[in-house]
């Protein structure tokens, strides 16, 4: 992984909006947003609860369409989702039905990344294998713990080889010492497999510790407030997290963070004085 580089982006959001209908009217999600995401980033964006930072996410996957401005990705309008970006949501995203090898295999036998049977299996012994999940291979996801369920999402996002990795609070749901032992087998499996990273996160501290760049949004409607170039090289370790510059970027963040809460709050209130 690399920091930014004067290159073409790999992503933009170029002055994109994004406008729900409501029974009360028009609800302004996401506003005037623009930013470059450069091949090997590794960008976490985050801001309060309700933000749109997953809106944001969602538009790039095609899975919403801009009410204006427009998401690019390799330099083509995003029209609709694609195997060229793989998403993995917090609630793990695999099928129960099927064993962690088929799960594994699922997306390599559909039409756009279909391989051979022999490719296949190498393909996922290699994933089993650098996921620690060779010894449950045949097993069901119920019989997996939270950690292993969501290193076999991310194991099936990597099998179909995308070039753009969209995660959305992927570790939010683990107890914190399964959380910090993903964190740390993620940033591991980028430095071998390499790939460009869209992190949605609540964590000041998770941000810090695996991005390149923190883009910190507004309370809704989301619009970029700062855009912070993380200054750690890889790899990392935790021992980054000790050091004096982590503590002094974890508190400047948090306090951009919470006036954003600050300012969500008071538009709660002064939407209950106007009902």
């Amino acid at each position: 992984m690399s920091a930014s580089v004067a290159n073409a982006p790999f992503a933009r959001f170029d002055h994109v909006s994004l406008t729900f209908d409501t029974p009360k009217g028009k609800l302004n999600v996401v506003d005037d947003v623009t930013y470059d995401i450069h091949e090997n980033d590794f960008v976490a964006i985050i801001g309060p609860s309700g933000s749109g930072k997953t809106t944001m996410m969602s538009m790039l996957a095609g899975f919403q369409k801009p009410s204006s401005g427009t998401v690019s990705f390799n330099g083509r309008q995003v029209e609709g989702p694609g195997p060229e970006r793989g998403v993995i949501f917090q609630e793990y995203g695999v099928f129960p039905w099927l064993t962690v090898r088929q799960n594994i295999e699922f997306g390599l036998t559909l039409k756009a990344n279909h391989t051979s049977a022999g490719e296949r299996k190498d393909i996922c012994d290699h994933y089993l294998s650098l996921m620690g999940l060779g010894d449950f291979a045949a097993s069901f996801p119920k019989h997996l713990s939270g950690g292993m369920r969501q290193r076999l999402a991310i194991a099936r996002a990597y099998a179909v080889k995308p070039q753009f990795l969209l995660m959305d609070e992927p570790f939010g749901a683990l107890d914190a010492q399964t959380r910090s032992n993903m964190q740390n087998l993620l940033l591991q499996v980028l430095a071998t497999e390499g790939k460009t990273v869209m992190l949605i996160t609540h964590s000041v501290e998770e941000a810090i510790y695996l991005a390149s760049r923190i883009v910190v949004v507004t309370a809704r409607p989301a619009r970029i407030k700062q855009i912070i170039d993380v200054p750690f090289g890889y790899p990392r370790d935790e021992s980054i997290q000790e050091r004096p510059e982590f503590g002094e970027l974890r508190s400047y963040i948090r306090d951009l963070v919470m006036s954003e809460y600050r300012a969500q709050q008071a538009q709660v209130r002064a939407a209950s004085f106007s009902e």
